[in-house]
């Protein structure tokens, strides 16, 4: 299987397609109007940009091009095993390829905001539809029948009356000479052979044996390496350097100061190029900088986190308001108000950042672990003064990605340093670049307050996030706005049965540079939301999940908790054992946990268990999706009690991983997920899973001790 990237006009040339096999692509016409199918060629002429290609050869060889980047969260896998299914094709017979870089032929390629599947499902499924009934058209005309008495398996089309067969690769001449259909019929859901089924992952056995092509691994003939120090105060210049003692380094060819947009900002540093890796790394060691930091503050975490806490006294930003909520506070029967404080986060990511460019004059190349390679094209060929045809982004595999790699900053920098040396280059992020620089999840303060009714209903609910702004960081823009993700990871049923309401947030303006992480806000809002939720439940006497049911009259997420409370046998709990639960709701997918905490023999408290239900909709992998709710629950946990990104006058303190710790296997609990089946529209998969855990953990470690916790991260050895 290769997993190669190269353009349209090159894969066609070296795989002697055309007019000898069958090429189809997608395009999007308008936003939200279907999309078109249309056969390569047939585009070309037109000047129109096709995406996510079939192509199939004479020979019968079948190639697919996935147009997302995979990270481990299964893109690899989903996007053929879609177009399979009504391609009728194992994906044994598939090879696949990853799409270079370009928004006008393949849309959106962010894999980000769990959005590979919701995102393309549909036109994916219509493409694989429409190449085989264009098989079967050329089959029925080769044999002079009626296209409805032939049906496709296994990459053949069969005859039923004379059991007459006919491989896609004899086919593929022929079928390539028709016009595409405009009306496909979708198979119906009880006639998947291949979606909805737990196959085996393709890049599975690549990423066993070695042969998977990850960042580090790609090289290129002439490469240099290139190893930055960056400032390590986020808006610091530097003000003069000595690289004499660099520049005896055997191996160092270049030293020379660098930069690279970070937002609306240019993060200074001096780059040193030589022969090998090991080279410019111990040439960087050996430089001495001095740098100027004047201008702007030297937070510290102390510093930012009373910023957010003090600032809760402003009203703030409205996002979202029904009713009069201070009116129906003012009265309610029972009044509660808690803050809830969740902390920096890096995204430390097992591969650290990594790219390679060549700077070509009047083109581009670009290869790396990239999670958005049409925004880098995009960003490349407007800072640099190209046309964005002329800027090729090759993605290769990534080690991880959380949000980090799919922003401009690393890949700029490589381009900005193979352009002052003429040459390509590989600029290596170490460990201590990757956790130090950032750009880092922000830390957030929630301000909570709740009426509850006579009846043990919530009558009036406030919340007011104070943290810094994702939006605000770019170039021009609005900071006097509200944050449009004030509410994301609430239920939005919630809305429905609460009379008045409002969700605010208090920007906080801050040099230290903040991006999305895995969930984005939904990580931090979720413990806030769901931990309150918790203590309305407790104050109004109530079962914690039902009195969310109670909160969330509509069908869907009572069946999910339902679910929730049958596999985790929440009725039946026992006295000596805490249980916890939470119910989250972010990129269109919903999801439940509940945590089983207990305390062993020698008084320390150990988590039994994590039992959680996802409604992503309409699925296509049930292997993918319970790996990404287990890895999703790893993450949260170690967010939850093991590792935060503190800062030191304006430094980022945590550098590798003996400070910025994650957990051990042996302190993993026992995992259990389950996949709720329905009709509904596809949502998220890769992100969805990670809000619940730490509120459901908190909650749980509150029956079991009677103590809440309503700061991230905690020491459990302290219970």
């Amino acid at each position: 299987m290769k997993t190669t990237t190269v353009t349209r006009r090159e894969f066609i040339r070296l795989t002697g397609l055309g007019s000898a096999a069958l090429a189809l692509g997608y395009y999007l016409p308008a936003a939200g109007r279907p999309a078109h199918i249309l056969k390569v060629e047939a585009a070309e002429n037109l000047g129109i940009e096709l995406n996510a290609f079939i192509f199939i050869e004479s020979s019968g060889k079948i190639t697919i091009m996935n147009h997302r980047s995979e990270m481990g969260q299964g893109a690899f896998q989903v996007v053929p095993q879609m177009i399979a299914e009504e391609l009728e094709v194992s994906l044994d017979e598939i090879n696949i390829i990853f799409a270079p870089g370009s928004q006008t032929k393949y849309g959106s390629q962010v894999t980000g905001g769990s959005s590979t599947v919701r995102g393309a499902w549909r036109h994916l499924m219509r493409m694989g539809a429409t190449a085989r009934e264009m098989l079967i058209e050329a089959a029925a005309r080769k044999w002079k029948v009626n296209a409805d008495e032939c049906y496709a398996e296994n990459a053949t089309v069969i005859h039923r009356a004379t059991g007459r067969k006919a491989t896609y690769g004899e086919l593929a001449t022929d079928a390539a000479k028709l016009e595409p259909p405009k009306n496909v019929k979708l198979k119906n859901r009880s006639e998947y052979k291949i979606v909805g089924k737990p196959l085996p992952r393709q890049d599975t056995p690549l990423k066993v044996n070695g042969t998977a092509v990850f960042g580090l691994d790609k090289k290129l003939p002439g490469m240099l390496y290139a190893a930055v120090e960056r400032n390590p105060r986020f808006l610091g210049k530097v003000k003069s350097y000595d690289d004499s003692a660099a520049r005896t380094v055997p191996g160092v060819k270049h030293v020379f100061k660098v930069q690279m947009d970070v937002f609306s900002h240019k993060r200074e540093g001096v780059a040193v190029v030589a022969d090998t890796l090991w080279a410019a790394l111990e040439g960087k060691k050996a430089l001495r900088i001095e740098w100027d930091d004047n201008g702007f503050e030297h937070y510290g975490t102390d510093q930012l986190f009373s910023l957010m806490h003090n600032s809760l006294g402003q009203p703030g930003l409205t996002q979202k308001a029904a009713g009069n909520f201070d009116a129906y506070f003012s009265k309610a029967s029972r009044k509660l108000e808690a803050v809830y404080e969740t902390p920096y986060q890096a995204h430390a990511c097992l591969e650290p950042l990594n790219c390679i460019a060549h700077f070509k004059g009047n083109s581009c190349e670009i290869w790396g672990p990239i999670q958005a390679p049409d925004w880098i094209q995009s960003d490349i060929a407007m800072k640099f003064g190209l046309k964005p045809e002329n800027v090729t982004v090759n993605m290769t595999f990534l080690g991880g990605g959380f949000g980090r790699k799919a922003f401009t900053d690393y890949t700029y920098e490589a381009v900005a340093i193979s352009k002052e040396i003429n040459a390509p280059v590989q600029v290596v992020w170490t460990r201590e670049d990757d956790l130090t620089q950032g750009p880092f999840r922000p830390g957030a303060v929630y301000e909570c307050k709740a009426g509850l009714t006579q009846q043990g209903r919530i009558s009036a609910f406030q919340v007011k996030m104070a943290a810094q702004n994702l939006n605000h960081q770019w170039p021009g823009a609005d900071t006097e706005s509200y944050n449009d993700s004030t509410t994301e990871g609430l239920p939005e049923p919630y809305l429905n049965t609460i009379p008045h309401y409002r969700f605010a947030d208090i920007p906080l303006a801050s040099p230290i540079p903040v991006m999305w992480w895995r969930s984005v806000y939904s990580s931090t809002n979720a413990f806030a939301f769901e931990s309150f939720i918790d203590e309305l439940a407790r104050a109004a006497g109530k079962d914690p999940l039902e009195f969310r049911k109670q909160h969330l009259p509509d069908e869907r997420h009572r069946l999910l908790i339902d679910r929730l409370m049958e596999v985790s046998n929440w009725k039946q709990r026992g006295q000596n054992s805490g249980y916890g639960a939470a119910v989250t709701e972010c990129f269109q997918s919903i999801v439940g946990e509940v945590v089983k905490v207990s305390r062993k023999a020698d008084g320390k408290i150990k988590i039994d268990k994590v039992w959680a239900v996802m409604d992503c909709g309409w699925y296509v992998n049930p292997d993918i999706i319970r790996a990404q709710v287990e890895g999703s629950i790893v993450m949260a946990l170690g967010a939850a009690l093991k590792h935060a990104t503190l800062f030191n006058e304006g430094k980022a303190v945590q550098r590798n991983y003996d400070t910025y710790k994650m957990p051990r296997i042996n302190e993993i609990p026992d995992i259990e997920v389950h996949i709720m089946e329905n009709d509904e529209r596809p949502g998220g998969v890769g992100e969805p899973g990670l809000p619940p855990l730490a509120p459901a953990l908190t909650n749980a470690l509150y029956d079991l001790t009677g103590k809440r916790i309503r700061k991230l991260p905690f020491n459990l050895e302290e219970f």
